[in-house]
């Protein structure tokens, strides 16, 4: 691990000692908990990924739609549509 300093405001350390008193965890861990939280949120696969992860469960559950094989293009853009 590489040990860094960061600034936090009073609110932002009064609430974290109290989350690690209350979890048992340290403030550290706490910190690197967030961090790993925020990286991986901001993760989003590409338009490329998005579409091949749709064509890999394609037909793997039943929504009880009756016209998706008409309309699936339409399905698909509303449901990427940022």
């Amino acid at each position: 691990m590489v040990r860094t300093q960061v600034q936090l405001t009073q609110q932002q350390i009064d609430a974290l000692r109290q989350l690690a008193a209350e979890s048992g965890k340290s403030i550290a861990e706490l910190v690197r908990l967030g961090v790993e939280l925020y990286l991986g949120a901001q993760h989003r696969p590409g338009r490329k990924q998005q579409v091949e992860r749709a064509r890999r469960i394609a037909g793997r559950f039943s929504s009880g739609i009756r016209d998706v094989s008409t309309h699936h293009d339409r399905y698909l853009s509303e449901a990427y549509r940022e």
